[in-house]
């Protein structure tokens, strides 16, 4: 059965950095954009972070130049490197695979969440 599954989250200070990984079980990530997903408390989940199945990449302003989204073929996995978390940075993180062209929308998958807490 294919999956996304999610490890690194955690507990860090503020400047402090994590990364995350998203490994894909039983498909290829290679077919596949990728995206990074985070929500906080009482507001609405924003995507974040893409890259696309050529390897570029494209981010939301505010995390534009700490974060960066890159593809570890090896391992089928995409990696999602944070540096320099502020307490805004909080929040549940979650990696998606988009439906690529000529699939259908629930040709999709989604990983489980994790937990990033950047707090003193």
């Amino acid at each position: 059965q294919a999956q996304l599954l999610q490890s690194g989250g955690g507990l860090v200070q503020p400047g402090g950095s994590l990364e995350l990984s998203c490994v894909g079980i039983g498909f290829n990530l290679s077919n596949y954009g990728m995206d990074w997903y985070r929500q906080a408390p009482g507001k609405q989940r924003s995507l974040f972070a893409h890259i696309s199945i050529g390897g570029d990449t494209t981010y939301l302003s505010s995390v534009k130049g700490r974060f960066t989204i890159s593809r570890d073929t090896g391992k089928n996995a995409v990696i999602l490197r944070m540096n320099n978390l502020s307490p805004e940075d909080s929040g549940i993180y979650t990696c998606n695979a988009p439906a690529p062209p000529g699939k259908y929308v629930w040709e999709q998958y989604w990983g489980q969440g994790t937990q990033v807490t950047v707090s003193s």
